[in-house]
């Protein structure tokens, strides 16, 4: 079976040469994750060693409970970017699936850890699990290590009197509560995908918006209007005035989506584009307005109220 999952151009072969090691899902690369990564980067830095992160992918609750399957807070390109980002040098992706599912804890580690990365440095979470039915655990991969030849350090995902949880930050994204999903992450909640042609009502209102439809499969806020800032692909940021959810002043919007009129700019053009939306803050909920006129009015004091956010 394959173990490795080709992403971004990286290569599926053993890894050459010693390594420190961290292994996790990493959804979200919250702050707790970014800290393993970090110490990871410092330790292998220090040794003339590769820092590897291995994350996995799909989910493993979505592949041994689909029902039950969390909601993703990163795409798995925006998460091998993030780990790069805060120090892994390697990212590889585990094509999890039923059959690795069945992999006692040992085996685990012989085919990932052993075969494949020369570690001689391994950091996870502390509560990290792993192998059939779980369980695996850091005393498991000690005991291994002490035969193996590679050290394990069991980390914290803690800091700042709270625990830096992705089941944390889905729901405080699932309650609107942005300030705190910031606060885990360590950068706004983001949702992304390809910038698709609307009905360009936003347009005729003089607030053009590019639109996004809703993937239900990853963690987005409640139907509201939102401050914060669309990502292009090259990196530029700028803010934004969005709107989540089917716009009910209107009859016949089909889908749920995610609108972003960029302020001051009516001279855009984003169709096809991949972007990020930054969410900021929720400035208030989605409601019916009884004319095009009022909606209006509330747009313009909505564009006011995120200058205020943003600045």
């Amino acid at each position: 079976m394959a173990i490795w999952k080709a992403t971004d151009g990286a290569s599926t072969d053993p890894i050459g040469g010693p390594s420190v090691v961290t292994i996790g899902v990493f959804d979200g690369v919250h702050r707790g994750h970014q800290e393993v990564v970090s110490a990871v980067h410092a330790r292998a830095a220090a040794s003339g060693a590769t820092s590897v992160a291995i994350t996995f992918d799909p989910h493993p609750v979505a592949v041994l409970a689909p029902d039950k399957a969390p909601a993703r807070l990163t795409t798995l390109e925006r998460r091998v970017r993030l780990l790069r980002d805060h120090g892994a040098e390697e990212v590889r992706v585990l094509a999890f699936s039923a059959e690795m599912s069945a992999w006692s804890p040992q085996e685990f580690i012989d085919r990932v850890i052993v075969d494949q990365t020369h570690c001689q440095e391994l950091i996870v979470g502390e509560n990290f699990r792993f192998g059939r039915r779980a369980a695996g655990t850091v005393d498991t991969l000690r005991e291994a290590g002490r035969h193996a030849g590679f050290s394990v350090d069991g980390w914290s995902l803690a800091g700042d009197g709270q625990v830096f949880s992705s089941t944390r930050a889905r729901q405080a994204i699932a309650e609107g509560d942005l300030s705190t999903a910031t606060s885990i992450l360590g950068r706004p909640h983001e949702v992304s995908g390809i910038v698709s042609r609307g009905d360009q009502r936003g347009r005729e209102l003089g607030f053009p918006t590019a639109n996004v439809p809703v993937d239900e499969s990853y963690a987005v806020p409640p139907d509201g209007v939102y401050a914060g800032r669309l990502v292009r692909a090259g990196g530029e940021r700028l803010p934004a005035a969005i709107s989540i959810g089917t716009n009910p002043t209107f009859e016949g919007v089909a889908g749920r989506r995610v609108e972003s009129y960029v302020l001051d700019r009516n001279d855009l053009d984003l169709y096809g584009e991949a972007v990020r939306v930054e969410l900021v803050e929720r400035l208030r909920p989605m409601v019916a307005f009884d004319s095009v006129d009022a909606l209006v009015l509330q747009m313009e004091a909505d564009v006011t109220a995120t200058r205020r956010v943003l600045d």
